[in-house]
């Protein structure tokens, strides 16, 4: 009988948050937690770290697991998947976070009684502030989707979508960090251009960015009840946002976010 182990195919960046995430701040025994990459060294470095296993081939892995999350590029997926023929049966959970790669190619690829499950994470899964977007394929159940959203809670919040609103998370949240680190370099420039040393400039919007945040997740009301809540009639606040209105910053925004989504349906 499988022990209700994990392996991690993959030990990149968003694979090792993953390995992170799970050793460190869930509630896995880092001993029942595989790693495996192609970089024997890279699986190394993590075994050290965490106290997980390095294996030395899938075959050493796989037949114990319970959790397989294939976290590899997506060019890698085809030879990823001839590996694991044979090994995958249909009581384990496979669980990918391979931008494009649809639930049908690896279901096809492994067999279709297999359980397949695709994320799409974003980076702050690094800091445990992941916003991950999770569709299942048929031969998962409700049960088994709530089992992998608890494995995956340490690296943030997880929420089940459509598999084809997949390419929308790509283009909101997917790469919504950059919008927000190109906002936030843009503000710190900003406040070097009327005054402020860049160290003060650059605290200071870090923290007003991590306050505004905390008050959305706090309060629970709409933004822009927030946004009115600090405009004052002929103030400094409503001088600014009508700049921003009169230069397109909304409808930027939004051609940016549309943009991204037709990209990731073509990648």
């Amino acid at each position: 009988m499988k022990t209700e182990q994990i392996v991690l195919i993959g030990c990149g960046a968003m694979g090792s948050a993953l390995a992170r995430g799970i050793a460190k701040k869930g509630d896995v025994n880092p001993s029942s937690v595989w790693v495996y990459d192609t970089n024997e060294e890279r699986a190394k470095q993590l075994s050290r770290e965490l106290g997980v296993k390095a294996a030395a081939s899938l075959e050493e892995a796989v037949p114990l697991s319970r959790h397989l999350l294939v976290a590899v590029k997506p060019q890698d997926i085809d030879g990823l998947i001839q590996m694991l023929r044979g090994l995958v049966t249909p009581g384990q959970l496979v669980t990918s976070i391979a931008a494009g790669i649809t639930i049908a190619t690896l279901q096809n690829g492994l067999g279709p009684e297999c359980k397949i499950l695709r994320l799409m994470p974003n980076t702050p899964c690094l800091v445990g502030e992941g916003a991950i977007a999770m569709s299942a394929g048929k031969n998962v159940s409700e049960g088994e989707r709530e089992e992998v959203m608890a494995l995956l809670k340490p690296l943030g919040l997880t929420l089940q979508v459509p598999e084809k609103l997949m390419d929308a998370v790509t283009g909101l949240s997917g790469t919504g960090p950059a919008y927000v680190f190109l906002f936030v370099e843009t503000l710190i420039d900003a406040g070097v251009t009327v005054g402020l040393n860049r160290d003060v400039a650059s605290k200071l919007v870090i923290q007003t960015l991590i306050g505004a945040a905390k008050m959305l997740q706090e309060f629970k009301i709409h933004p822009a009840e927030l946004r009115n809540n600090v405009t004052s009639p002929a103030g400094t606040t409503c001088a600014a946002l009508q700049v921003l209105e009169e230069t397109g910053f909304r409808s930027s925004m939004i051609k940016a976010v549309i943009e991204a989504t037709r990209r990731a349906g073509e990648l």
